[in-house]
């Protein structure tokens, strides 16, 4: 497996291009923005997009699907439960000043206990609301594919509409059971491990609660 992170958009929102070696196939985690640059990456990679996967659907992780899917057929997958931020993708980001166009309707619904294939590759899906309601994570090969779950030092934002403080907190000790050595690709900043953010990250060890009782 070779993971690519290019940060995208004016919230440098992560998009990672993961891709199956023994079968040149390629799926997009979170194409947020900048459509061309991502094609000009998968190109370079010398793969053919097969699927986007999205982790959720704030405006900043979906901005380039409707181009992609254009460009490519490659199908979306999303989680239902974030159809109604889907939805309003566009007229989201209208609120902070920015311009995204709207992304065409799924065409996989995930649910938890899926399996994802990219050639020979295979990723769990875990449901994981708290930040958005559809939130999934997507989990093989050694990483963990956590969109704005975890940050290295950090967690994701629980005051946006339909987030939810005790499913984040539900959502992190599920995380906090990975492997040590599972790499850990975050929806914006580094790259970092779940034993270092057990290490570090008052919100995945325990030091810090989300919430009270």
């Amino acid at each position: 497996m070779k993971v690519a992170t290019i940060a995208v958009g004016p919230l440098q929102e992560n998009c990672h291009l993961v891709v199956d070696e023994a079968t040149s196939e390629a799926a997009l985690i979170d194409p947020g923005a900048e459509d061309e640059r991502l094609l000009a990456a998968v190109q370079g990679s010398g793969a053919r997009l097969a699927a986007i996967w999205l982790t959720h659907a704030h405006f900043d992780h979906v901005g380039a699907v409707g181009a992609l899917r254009r460009a490519t057929g490659a199908p979306i997958h999303l989680h239902p439960a974030d159809a109604p931020l889907y939805a309003r993708a566009a007229d989201s980001a209208l609120v902070y000043g920015l311009d995204v166009e709207q992304p065409p309707p799924a065409d996989v619904a995930l649910a938890d206990g899926d399996v994802l294939a990219l050639g020979a590759l295979r990723f769990d899906v875990w449901h994981a609301p708290g930040h958005a309601p559809g939130h999934v994570v997507l989990v093989g090969h050694g990483a963990a594919f956590v969109g704005d779950c975890l940050f290295a030092g950090s967690v994701g934002r629980t005051d946006l509409p339909l987030a939810d403080p005790r499913q984040l907190a539900a959502t992190l000790e599920r995380l906090a059971t990975l492997p040590p050595e599972t790499v850990v690709y975050p929806g914006h900043g580094p790259t970092t491990t779940i034993g270092a953010e057990l290490a570090s990250n008052p919100f995945l060890n325990g030091s810090i609660r989300l919430v009270r009782g």
